[in-house]
């Protein structure tokens, strides 16, 4: 996990974000436990409130869940539940985006998706 205090997002949402990047990579599997937010205070140097404000953000959305007494830890179908959000959020943010400014540039379906083929060689 990764923060960035130069970041102007909110240092919780960053821990959050930065658990589900590890939950969709196969870092942390689901029904494993999570680090503490005392563990994560100290490693980060931050609040063990605002670790805690972050995993509290994933347990409302039943990406993880507590063993009393034990711990954080991630629940079975996370991953695929991130995903879903995520590819949810990127059409609603992206892709409808995209095709209003493309309709308003005149550009068609055909010669968008040749611009978005374009784009994925310039990677090769």
């Amino acid at each position: 996990m990764k923060l960035d205090f130069s970041n102007e997002k909110p240092i919780y949402l960053q821990i959050a974000e930065s658990i589900e990047d590890d939950i969709i990579r196969g870092v942390i599997e689901e029904e494993t436990q999570i680090p503490s937010t005392n563990q994560m205070a100290v490693i980060y140097k931050i609040n063990p409130a605002t670790a805690g404000k972050g995993i509290n953000l994933l347990v409302d959305r039943g990406i993880l869940y507590k063993r009393r007494g034990i711990g954080m830890f991630v629940a079975g179908g996370a991953r695929k539940k991130i995903l879903e959000e995520r590819k949810s959020s990127f059409y609603s943010n992206y892709i409808v985006t995209l095709l209003d400014e493309a309709r308003n540039l005149g550009i068609g379906i055909e010669e968008l998706i040749d611009m978005i083929r374009k784009g994925d060689r310039s990677d090769e």
